[in-house]
């Protein structure tokens, strides 16, 4: 069976990239991820052409200076547009987690609701004032377009931000988020019903923890499905009976399943 090829950027403060990879890997998932700092990629951008899936892990880039993401998206917008813009023509797959999530919302990738690259939302800091480090339930928008979240529910994860509070530039844009179904995840409490503090852990508004632009095929979350992959990383796994796999597996499966039946 053919292995879809994905490229897990790194560099400057990434520093989710080996989970990310290892994620992809997995023989359950059967992706071929390999990392690749993101100097090297703007020293040859013509690599990105040779990969069906582009990854931007958590971390701090750049030491969240100035606001999470947006010196990482300032460089890829200058130095990359052209060859990103390519690869999502070429329909490819675009992922990004937590710092990348906020570099793919201040690229204007995330969530493209006017065009490509012009930022329609934002993400700022929590309302608790606080770094949050907590595991969170999201509940699934079974009507979202993107190919990364499909047969998929409700899952457990955690997150680890201190600017993780997503907020549209407009009520207009808020709008369109729900009637596009691009609001792909929502923070819930763990009966599934809409969430508050701490079931929300910043404040985001609608909830929002997951979005996808029109295509589903760019998808950004601020949970870190990496970071859930076996059981023994759940932090009750001593306590309760759970499957192996863990809950994160589902979203890159989908989207290696995807990019072999779609891009490959």
């Amino acid at each position: 069976m053919k292995r879809p090829r994905i490229l897990v950027l790194t560099g400057y403060g990434i520093n989710c990239e080996h989970e990310t990879a290892h994620a992809f890997n997995l023989s359950a998932v059967g992706g071929d991820a390999v990392t690749l700092h993101v100097t090297d990629l703007i020293a040859k951008p013509e690599q990105l052409d040779g990969f069906h899936v582009l990854a931007l892990p958590g971390g701090f880039s750049f030491g969240d200076d100035i606001s999470a993401g947006i010196v990482l998206a300032t460089k890829l917008r200058y130095r990359l547009a052209e060859p990103l813009s390519k690869f999502l023509r070429d329909g490819k797959l675009v992922i990004g987690i937590c710092n990348g999530f906020q570099a793919l919302v201040r690229l204007g990738l995330l969530p493209a609701t006017s065009q490509a690259w012009q930022q329609d939302a934002t993400l700022t800091a929590n309302d608790s004032g606080k770094f949050e480090d907590r595991w969170v339930y999201l509940q699934i928008n079974p009507a979202c377009p993107s190919p990364f979240v499909q047969d998929i529910n409700q899952c457990y994860l955690p997150v680890r931000h201190g600017e993780g509070k997503f907020v549209p530039r407009s009520p207009e844009i808020l709008q369109q988020l729900q009637q596009q179904q691009l609001i792909a995840a929502r923070y819930c409490a763990p009966n599934g019903e809409a969430a508050s503090y701490p079931w929300n852990p910043n404040g985001s508004v609608d909830d929002i923890a997951a979005v996808c632009d029109p295509s589903g095929r760019v998808f950004g979350l601020m949970p870190h499905p990496e970071a859930y992959t076996h059981r023994v990383q759940h932090p009750r796994w001593t306590r309760e009976s759970l499957p192996e796999e863990g809950m994160g597996v589902q979203i890159f499966r989908n989207a290696v399943s995807f990019a072999r039946s779609h891009v490959m």
